[in-house]
């Protein structure tokens, strides 16, 4: 009972990581125009959230498996109550892009080392619980924060301080359940080494590894069109002025994902990874058809459809690759994941955002869509020459 208990506080402690990445998503519009930032300030936040992620993830990623995963989640937590309140305070855009690379850091520092406690403390008849919560927590804590922001934007003018309070208050209570968790990983020498960037996967993980990268990269590309473009195209697009349909904009994917990952977490990895992959396809030409048609409501269901991809395919990612990686390379390969699904999720978004300037704004996200289908495809290949069918397993 003891261990059950952990294992959900652990899976708290990381959704809460994750609620204020979320609630940037509607806030992000609601500083753009009540404060009068300028619309790159969107792109830009979300790139930099991305950039710093990336630079704790290839920096400390793999220091929990050499200096014990609790040390880590502090850290990891620390940063995190630290952008809480530089949101809380700050009122300009430096501020409020500074609290996204903190934000990203905070993220970076933490997720594979909370990734890694979480398939340690899952029962050992229940290894594929540890992704699960992993990914559902991950994508929960955006779904939520997201929804929450948006509501909170409609029925009060102080949103985003109520937000940033109650983010910190649980921040806190993250790190007392930190301290209250047994070290599931021994000290061993070479935490300065391991803090040179290395992002070399143990030959046993390589080959599903290559397989599943382009479609973790595909599947974060939709979270990124979800929570860096979306909320925006509620207004420029579909001409809305609404915070809770910008915060429902964020919200839909990654709600659907935590449904899909649960509903399939008795399926075999490789069979929800070719769900995952079909789904994200008819996702990405579902936003791009929503877009072109002006429909909200279409583009809405084919973040839906994305959302299955996404909880698919990025479950089934983790549950065919980390496995593979001996205890002491465990953290080290989750953060090579997700270097992989943040330049997913940060470098596309700031093309797009470069290209809206170009072209307009569906043209873009025309572009934006046929690049994941691309990456999708790719996917499917790379696991038809690896022998696995692009059906359904037997």
């Amino acid at each position: 009972m003891r261990t059950k208990l952990l294992l959900a506080g652990a899976t708290m402690a990381f959704t809460g990581l994750y609620l204020a990445a979320g609630a940037l998503t509607p806030l992000l519009v609601l500083y753009q125009h009540r404060r009068d930032f300028p619309p790159v300030l969107l792109t830009v936040a979300f790139a930099v959230y991305a950039l710093g992620f990336l630079a704790a993830a290839l920096t400390l990623g793999s220091l929990s498996d050499h200096v014990g995963r609790r040390p880590v989640l502090l850290g990891g937590l620390l940063l995190q109550l630290t952008s809480n309140l530089i949101f809380l305070y700050g009122d300009s855009a430096g501020w409020i892009v500074a609290g996204r690379v903190v934000q990203g850091l905070a993220g970076g520092t933490a997720t594979a080392a909370f990734t890694a406690v979480l398939v340690e403390l899952a029962p050992a008849h229940r290894r594929r619980l540890g992704p699960v919560l992993g990914s559902v927590g991950l994508t929960g804590g955006l779904a939520a924060g997201s929804l929450l922001a948006g509501l909170g934007i409609q029925v009060t003018p102080r949103a985003d301080t109520i937000v940033f309070v109650l983010l910190s208050v649980l921040t806190v209570v993250g790190g007392a359940v930190v301290l209250a968790l047994p070290e599931t990983a021994g000290r061993r020498p070479g935490a300065l080494r391991s803090m040179i960037p290395d992002l070399t996967i143990p030959p046993a993980a390589r080959a599903e590894f290559r397989a599943a990268a382009p479609v973790v990269g595909a599947v974060w590309m939709l979270a990124g069109l979800s929570g860096g473009l979306a909320p925006s195209m509620v207004q420029t697009v579909f001409h809305r002025d609404s915070g809770l349909l910008d915060g429902v904009a964020g919200f839909i994917a990654p709600a659907v994902s935590v449904a899909a990952g649960l509903a399939l977490a008795g399926v075999r990895p490789r069979t929800a990874m070719t769900t995952g992959i079909r789904a994200a396809i008819a996702g990405a030409l579902g936003i791009a058809a929503g877009a072109y048609a002006g429909s909200l409501s279409l583009m809405f269901l084919g973040q839906a459809v994305a959302g299955v991809g996404f909880g698919a395919a990025f479950t089934a990612a983790l549950a065919l690759v980390v496995p593979l990686a001996g205890d002491e390379r465990r953290a080290g390969v989750v953060a090579a994941i997700y270097v992989v699904a943040y330049l997913g999720l940060g470098v596309p978004v700031v093309a797009a955002g470069a290209l809206t300037g170009v072209v307009g704004v569906v043209p873009a996200v025309g572009c934006y869509s046929a690049v994941v289908v691309l990456l999708s495809l790719t996917g499917l290949v790379a696991r038809q020459r690896r022998g696995h069918p692009i059906t359904v397993e037997r």
